[in-house]
């Protein structure tokens, strides 16, 4: 999702840029202004609250807006972005917007500021006013709308300026020249976004045959931190030596060195679409730390995703593996496989529900062949792709 804020002070063309930003980009256009208006229209709740306000002479509160704002990104998720016009127009306000974005699990990927100095924006207003007719464009209230324009919008730009997502742009150029230098933000923008993945699923589920299959397709890159582990000891690296030590010793693996492995993969990684992670997250410790690995790397969860598969089914799949040359060490009885499954009931089921509430996770199903079920995931992963 590509969320936008355009700033400009009046005359600087926001509207003219909006629209081909809009049309290029299918973003949903946020304008407090017509959300007001039409909530109005619409004789809603807040519109009659927002309609009281102004017929007694008052501002409506923000309290009021963000909800508005809240109600039509929520109405609109199938958009691929928002862009802000006229929100925030205030320090406090965009406050207010980052709030909304971390309950709405999104964020604002860049304020746009269309630099316009005030002698050209008097003049284009006043040019304007000479075509329009409307008896605000003339230079005494220009000058009082851009100093008022100047002096909220300041705290608010200093506010992106600090958080690094504030983009100034010449806004005295050409109309193509302007459009053009911020499709080049927007662009690059666009060019950090990965598809990370977490894949659950219970043991039987297939999940590493599917991740490794869609990793594949995608072009993702698969992380198994049960394969890294292999590769480790494969190599006899300081760290497979020492994982070897611990697994003679019959000790687990522990998340320090998992993460230290993880890490790797994700900084040697260049010119990929994202990441399918199987086998981590497993504890709620260890979703907390992919969550803040994938941040310092200015990147985030994207999708999780669930195959789900009864557990008698998962018995009869694990028995009938661990009579093949596939079987492994943890499958060879009927009491181990029980164990595992329990396993991950009570230590990866929690994990799970965990994102259920902050990301939503999707559920399914793993039942039929093979081929069934990675045509499930694709149609998942592909919306994944238009989503970011």
């Amino acid at each position: 999702m590509l969320n936008i804020a355009l700033f400009g002070p009046p005359g600087a063309g926001k509207g003219t840029q909006s629209e081909r930003l809009i049309e290029k980009y299918k973003l949903f256009y946020i304008s407090t202004g017509d959300m007001l208006r039409k909530e109005i229209a619409e004789k809603s709740q807040l519109g009659l609250e927002a309609k009281s306000i102004i017929a007694s002479g008052g501002l409506v509160s923000d309290e009021i807006i963000v909800q508005i704002i809240e109600k039509t990104i929520k109405e609109n998720q199938e958009s691929k972005g928002f862009l802000f016009d006229g929100f925030p127009r205030t320090y406090i306000q965009a406050y207010i917007l980052e709030g909304l974005m971390i309950k709405l699990n999104t964020s604002l990927n860049c304020l746009i500021s269309l630099e316009v100095d005030e002698d050209e924006s008097v003049a284009r207003l006043l040019e304007r006013g000479k075509s329009s007719g409307r008896t605000d464009d003339n230079e005494s209230v220009i000058r009082n709308r851009l100093k008022e324009y100047y002096d909220k919008t300041l705290p608010v730009l200093k506010f992106y300026k600090d958080k690094g997502i504030y983009f100034p742009i010449n806004g005295a150029n050409s109309i193509d020249k302007v459009n053009n230098d911020i499709c080049d933000v927007l662009q690059n923008e666009l060019s950090k976004r990965l598809l990370n993945i977490v894949l659950f699923g219970p043991p039987g589920s297939g999940r590493g045959s599917q991740g490794m299959a869609l990793a594949e397709k995608y072009g993702l890159e698969y992380v198994a931190t049960g394969k890294m582990l292999e590769q480790e000891i494969e190599k006899k690296t300081k760290i497979g030596k020492r994982i070897q030590e611990l697994y003679e010793n019959g000790q687990l693996v522990p998340d320090e060195i998992v993460v230290q492995l993880i890490e790797q993969k994700i900084e040697n990684s260049k010119g990929i679409k994202g990441f399918i992670f199987k086998g981590f997250p497993r504890t709620l410790v260890q979703s907390y730390i992919l969550d803040g690995l994938l941040k310092k790397h200015g990147s985030a969860i994207s999708e999780i995703i669930e195959i789900e598969v009864p557990t008698l089914e998962l018995i009869s799949r694990l028995d009938a593996r661990s009579k093949t040359d596939r079987c492994m060490p943890y499958d060879n009885s009927t009491a181990k496989i029980v164990k595992r499954l329990q396993e991950h009931e009570t230590k990866t089921v929690p994990v799970i529900q965990k994102y259920n509430q902050q990301h939503g996770v999707k559920k399914i199903d793993g039942m039929g062949t093979f081929e069934e079920v990675f045509e499930r995931l694709s149609k998942e992963i592909e919306r994944g792709f238009r989503k970011i």
